[in-house]
């Protein structure tokens, strides 16, 4: 199983977009209203979870992200 980095590749870009080309990537992404940071080389970068809630129709809000709190519950040990 291929290991799958956290962020798109410019394949995936491609497909979401349907542009080949980095600043078609940019002008889509800023007109639907996604999230990316820029490279020094002006390539956008989209982080792979913020994609899945964007195409599952899930508005990506620190809100929505929320750490699990957890203890150590040794009582039920013997």
């Amino acid at each position: 199983m291929a290991f799958q980095s956290e962020t798109l590749t410019d394949e995936e870009l491609a497909t979401i977009t349907g542009y080949q080309i980095p600043s078609k990537h940019i002008q889509w992404l800023v007109e639907n209203r996604w999230e990316f940071v820029l490279t020094g080389a002006r390539r956008p970068i989209v982080g792979r979870l913020y994609a899945r809630m964007k195409l599952a129709g899930v508005k990506p809000v620190a809100g929505n992200v929320e750490a699990e709190v957890w203890t150590l519950d040794l009582s039920k040990v013997s």
